[in-house]
């Protein structure tokens, strides 16, 4: 097995887990909404519960940011959204672009896909779909999507690069993304590095912020614009799974490393009245 289908292979099996638990459950278990904070996966989600189309049941609580509330989706867009777990981002992006617009989920766990799909059939929901897929290698077609948004998803993807490459095709000329993720500005302490948890929990595999939105640049976007900007405290008490009273002190006097951000990018017209020039 190579490196990149190691990490692929954890983060299937967590989240694989993850999407048999339901949110009240995952907040006890994990970060962020319960009481303890034991492990990382959901220490940075954000409240949802003031958005249209939101549905508790498919809120596992695993996001970093609300793409979704910054993506300016319209009546009767196609939205994609990378990485949808048991449909919540969906849902909300169902609100925004109603009935005549599209919804499609993309996610690499078939118990999240399994989970997304029961949700949006309880709700009667015709213009949502789920696929199963690597974000890498997305199952869409080029030139498909008006606006593409994802939560906390591609730091856990090791060729961030083929991500955004892959954006770019599928969205349409003059379409856009609206992504909430976590990056690093400066180097974690190196047992961080190291541990599988860190990586799934969305901290190990984040990229630097300036090489995040370099790549953004490579792939071709245009009007690459920071819409959200937070600093990501790590607990103590996750810390001391990996790492000593000393280091955890060391670690707390410098500036704040792990950020959440959320990007908006854009891909430009061709500006031919017949196809691409």
């Amino acid at each position: 097995m190579t490196n990149e289908e190691t990490i692929k292979a954890l983060v299937k099996q967590k989240y694989g887990e993850i999407a048999l638990q339901d949110r009240e459950t995952n907040s006890c278990s994990c970060c962020g909404s319960g009481s303890c904070s034991t492990e990382v996966y959901n220490i940075m989600s954000e409240d949802y519960a003031d958005l249209e189309g939101y549905n508790p049941d498919a809120d596992l609580g695993l996001g970093c940011g609300l793409p979704t509330q910054f993506a300016k989706i319209k009546k009767g867009d196609v939205v994609i959204d990378l990485g949808s777990g048991a449909g919540n981002d969906c849902f909300v992006a169902r609100a925004e672009t109603g009935e005549t617009g599209k919804v499609i989920g993309i996610d690499f766990t078939p118990a999240m896909i399994e989970k997304a799909r029961m949700n949006a059939e309880k709700r009667g929901f015709n213009n949502v779909e789920f696929r199963q897929g690597d974000i890498e290698k997305m199952p869409v077609s080029a030139n498909t999507a008006d606006v593409i948004v994802s939560n906390c998803v591609l730091n856990l993807v090791p060729n961030k690069k083929a991500v955004f490459s892959e954006i770019y095709r599928v969205l349409k000329d003059g379409g856009h993304f609206s992504i909430s993720d976590i990056v690093l500005d400066g180097e974690l302490p190196q047992k961080l590095q190291e541990a599988a948890e860190m990586y799934a929990g969305c901290v190990a595999g984040a990229s630097q912020k300036n090489d995040y939105l370099s790549y953004i640049a490579q792939a071709g976007f245009t009007n690459i614009t920071i819409q959200k900007d937070n600093p990501v405290m790590l607990p103590d008490d996750i810390l001391e799974n990996y790492l000593s009273k000393e280091d955890i002190a060391t670690y707390r006097a410098i500036p704040p490393i792990v950020y959440s951000i959320t990007v908006y990018a854009e891909k430009q017209g061709c500006g031919c009245s017949s196809g691409c020039c």
